[in-house]
């Protein structure tokens, strides 16, 4: 196992936070990570908003039905895409896993959180004053762990097949 493995197995979702802040520097420098992500064409079609006031944290997790959390973190992302763009959902998907990942490797802990698909995804780019040319694809809470645990995952043998699938 390398270093970049050992961040990937180690991620984790974390729900409750410290009430310390997130550094701006570590904060741009997961943003960089999450631009760096693979997207189709190149075409980058991703817009990421960063919230950290209360208040606004607090109106965000209103709006969810499974982020209330949200309003005890000390930064949430909300990775947004250019609707017109073909895949512009897997590409911001893969950006939202590259930023979860740059935030695990600095000790900051978080939790992706729904928002394609979900009824709130509209009323959190209004409230966000993001152009309608952008749809919500993830929301993503973050800050200092409260505590720190290791999820357990099933077996990798029973979720992958080489070359053909053959049922037991």
């Amino acid at each position: 196992m390398n270093v970049v493995t050992a961040v990937i197995k180690g991620r984790h979702s974390v729900r409750k936070f410290k009430p310390d802040p997130v550094d701006d520097t570590l904060i741009r420098d997961a943003i960089e990570c999450a631009v760096h992500a693979p997207t189709a064409m190149n075409l980058q079609p991703w817009l990421i908003g960063v919230v950290r006031t209360k208040e606004q944290l607090e109106k965000i997790a209103a709006l969810t039905n499974h982020g209330k959390f949200i309003a005890d973190a000390a930064v949430c992302f909300a990775i947004f895409g250019e609707r017109n763009v073909k895949y512009y959902l897997e590409d911001c998907c893969a950006a939202t896993e590259n930023l979860i990942l740059g935030l695990h490797a600095y000790g900051v802990g978080s939790c992706w959180v729904a928002g394609a698909k979900k009824g709130y995804a509209e009323d959190v780019r209004k409230l966000l004053n993001v152009p309608e040319k952008y749809a919500l694809v993830s929301l993503v809470p973050a800050g200092l762990p409260q505590d720190i645990s290791v999820a357990s995952k099933k077996d990798t043998k029973k979720m992958i097949f080489f070359d053909r699938f053959v049922q037991d």
